[in-house]
């Protein structure tokens, strides 16, 4: 009976023994299972890797082998990141293909055409050109000066001296003759007169091929140089632009985009002035027939602007100190002294502008622009009963229309020559209580109004 209970105790431990040993078995079995199920998959995962960089690999020789046969090789090896800044600058659905000369960029002259009277603090125009101009060479600056105001040329020369400028002298200071009854804008005569000077030296003494235009009340922002540097191009050669220039005339701070805007560029029909540039191809145009004064309305008459329209910023890129002035401070103190200034320097020569060129352009733009929602004027400048968030349209019909809804925002609500200041096809952009906001014509409106002023 004791041999039988012993028997029984080493058989239960022997039967328990070999379930231990199973269930152990079992375990080191489905780990080693499990391990090798996840190597199979990391080794086919990486093998998917491989495939993919490679057919990528395959993708790129083609694409470079397409790029070749593109753009044609020139005599002197071009660097990889220029040749992107052409080939991102060609619109591709554009029919107006830009040329985008990297050898003729470089070498391009854009003189700086300041013109002073009798302002001394010139100085302060003169130091912010100097101190943000890149390259000497490239951007020389000629100051030419009317009235033989003796401190403002002392000023002057100081800089001319020191070879930071080239200074001229309009020589004729004899009194204009001015038709009865203008008597009092003689100074307009003059003004007229000493652009005809300053522009014929710049054209036909120098013999540029472009420039910037400049007045000694000037401020320019950090990225002047380059805003004018990089728009040359667009202005070279699209036919349906015939200037660019630095101003916005609705650019007070609550009418822009502080935020974002400093890159925004717009067409528009409307000459503002203030820093503007010119080609001398249009100067050939205009110079036989340039006028005897009020040379910036003329220019802004459709004989002159020939639906020709010129490129502007959403954010100005000067800005005028000069309160005293021919015009005696008009629009100063209620308008010109809050246009504000960039401080957001942006390198447009990394910006591709292909869009700017009408083609693309216009129909972006009109397609955008007729989609928003409409909404009212006085609703936008109590922001109520407005859509949740994004950009809404003002519709107007009627110079009066358009007049009443600018004064609601804030905008200068005057035309020139039937065009709104900034209007583009009679559209104008602003930026309002944190949304784009558009005051634009009625839909079947084909055009301006010429009889408008």
């Amino acid at each position: 009976m004791k041999y039988k209970r012993l028997g029984l105790i080493v058989a239960f431990c022997f039967v328990s023994w070999l379930v231990l040993a199973l269930v152990i078995f079992s375990d080191n079995l489905s780990k080693k299972i499990d391990v090798e199920t996840r190597k199979g998959s990391l080794l086919k995962y990486i093998q998917e890797l491989e495939l993919q960089i490679s057919q990528q690999e395959e993708t790129y020789k083609l694409l470079v082998e397409k790029l070749k046969k593109l753009t044609p090789r020139p005599e002197n090896v071009v660097p990889a990141m220029e040749l992107k800044r052409i080939l991102d600058y060609e619109p591709r659905t554009s029919s107006l293909a830009i040329r985008k000369d990297v050898l003729q960029e470089k070498s391009v002259i854009l003189p700086v055409l300041v013109f002073s009277c009798n302002r001394p603090d010139i100085r302060r125009s003169l130091d912010g050109l100097l101190k943000y101009r890149p390259e000497t060479k490239k951007f020389p600056i000629i100051v030419s000066q009317d009235c033989a105001h003796g401190a403002t040329a002392k000023v002057i020369r100081s800089y001319s001296d020191a070879s930071q400028v080239t200074y001229i002298q309009q020589p004729d200071q004899s009194e204009p003759i001015v038709p009865p009854g203008e008597a009092k804008f003689k100074g307009y005569f003059k003004i007229a007169r000493h652009y005809l000077f300053g522009l014929k030296q710049i054209f036909r003494t120098f013999n540029y091929t472009a420039v910037i235009i400049v007045e000694d009340d000037l401020d320019v922002a950090p990225d002047f140089f380059s805003y004018f540097a990089s728009t040359y191009q667009l202005l070279k050669n699209d036919p349906t632009l015939w200037c660019v220039s630095a101003w916005n005339d609705n650019g007070k701070a609550t009418l822009v985009d502080m935020q974002q805007g400093s890159q925004l560029l717009y067409r528009s029909d409307f000459f503002p002035g203030l820093g503007w540039m010119i080609t001398k191809e249009l100067w050939d145009e205009l110079e036989p027939k340039w006028p005897k004064s009020y040379w910036d309305d003329w220019m802004r008459r459709p004989e002159q602007r020939k639906d020709r329209a010129c490129i502007r910023p959403e954010i100005s890129r000067t800005r005028t100190f000069g309160k005293i002035g021919v015009s005696n401070g008009m629009f100063f103190d209620k308008h010109l002294k809050y246009i504000k200034l960039n401080e957001m320097p942006v390198d447009f020569s990394k910006q591709n502008l292909s869009h700017m060129v009408q083609t693309a352009y216009d129909a972006d733009y009109f397609r955008h622009v007729y989609s928003l929602p409409v909404v009212s004027a006085s609703d936008v400048r109590t922001n109520t009963n407005l859509p949740f968030d994004g950009p809404l349209r003002i519709t107007y019909h009627t110079k009066d229309t358009f007049k009443n809804a600018a004064k609601l925002l804030g905008l200068m609500d005057d035309f020139k020559s039937g065009v709104p200041r900034t209007g583009y096809h009679g559209i104008v952009s602003v930026f309002l209580n944190g949304r784009r906001v558009y005051l634009a014509p009625h839909s079947n409106w084909k055009g301006y109004d010429l009889t408008w002023s």
